[in-house]
């Protein structure tokens, strides 16, 4: 039995000496680096549009302070969201709708991580 015990608690502390650098690195990581993962800034906002005036990593009172608040808005869970031991802040979205520019998403921890020009876009969630 103290063998098992032994066994179990040398395994858990290698795993839970491994997890720091697991986090570390995946927090490294920017995901604004292109629009081809699907972040960053898709499309080309036309000169003097809203989208125009803001950046990728502004957070979102500094976005609804130079452009507006936004027609709609819808939050959603990430897959991050559904693994047991995920401890990073995108586990859920927001994204802010605006009629006639398009929509701006945000990470967990508020960042404005993507924008999609749109001037089809209805402002509203469908």
């Amino acid at each position: 039995m103290k063998a098992r015990f032994l066994v179990f608690f040398s395994v858990w502390v290698l795993m839970a000496g491994f997890a720091p650098i697991a986090f570390s690195q995946a927090a490294s990581q920017s995901p604004q680096s292109s629009s081809k993962d699907g972040y960053g800034v898709i499309g080309t906002p036309a000169e003097g549009s809203k989208f125009s005036r803001i950046q990728i990593g502004w957070d979102r009172r500094h976005v609804t302070d130079v452009i507006g608040q936004p027609n709609d808005e819808k939050v959603y869970s990430t897959g991050k969201a559904w693994i047991p031991f995920y401890a990073g802040s995108d586990m859920a979205r927001t994204e802010f709708h605006y009629k006639g520019e398009g929509l701006l998403t945000f990470g967990g921890n508020g960042e404005l991580i993507r924008i999609i020009v749109n001037p089809n876009e209805s402002g509203y969630v469908n």
